[in-house]
């Protein structure tokens, strides 16, 4: 495989891989560790993840609790959860912390899917880009000895192949997570 390709598939299972952990972080109606495991709460003069600093359940379908390995840092913790973007509500009851997820309202599930559809458009674009790119180092081979047209023209075909399955792996993330939203 050229070089170029091998770099441009790693450029999109990134991507692919960066899109699947922003979907996951989406609220589902559903308490899921994955929801609060990568936020970032300031703790010990710098920035950390939840999930550096605590274990983190789901014991139903409605609660998550947060058990920090250090009971110092439970302020913190509440304090990072209940500013991030994901508008949670932690409570603490003794030395965890629990946060109850409400179920979502039909309008809610609508902004979500509007919400993820717009993440989706978002990674798809810098797939293309990437796919530019890359497009433009390979054309720019043309003239080089080793280098023919046919060469040229396969490499294109696959970089396109390439484009059309990180574009699909994103659409069946979506469609998956948007069953998953409006499911009541």
């Amino acid at each position: 495989m050229n070089q170029y390709l091998q770099q441009f598939q790693e450029k999109c299972d990134k991507i692919n891989s960066l899109f699947n952990q922003d979907l996951a972080t989406v609220k589902t109606g559903r308490a899921k560790p994955s929801l609060v495991e990568n936020l970032k709460v300031n703790v010990y003069q710098s920035w950390m993840e939840v999930r550096e600093l605590a274990s983190i359940s789901a014991p139903d379908a409605q609660t998550i609790v947060i058990t920090p390995w250090d009971k110092t840092i439970l302020k913190d913790l509440v304090r990072g959860i209940a500013e991030s973007d994901l508008k949670l509500n932690p409570n603490v009851s003794g030395e965890i912390i629990r946060i109850n997820i409400p179920a979502l309202t039909e309008e809610t599930r609508k902004d979500l899917v509007k919400l993820i559809n717009q993440k989706a458009e978002s990674h798809r674009a810098m797939v293309r880009a990437e796919r530019s790119r890359f497009k433009k180092d390979i054309e720019d081979q043309k003239g080089e000895a080793d280098i023919s047209e046919d060469d040229i023209k396969n490499d294109l075909l696959q970089l396109q192949k390439i484009t059309d399955k990180s574009v699909e792996n994103i659409d069946n993330a979506i469609k998956e997570k948007e069953e998953e939203i409006m499911k009541v």
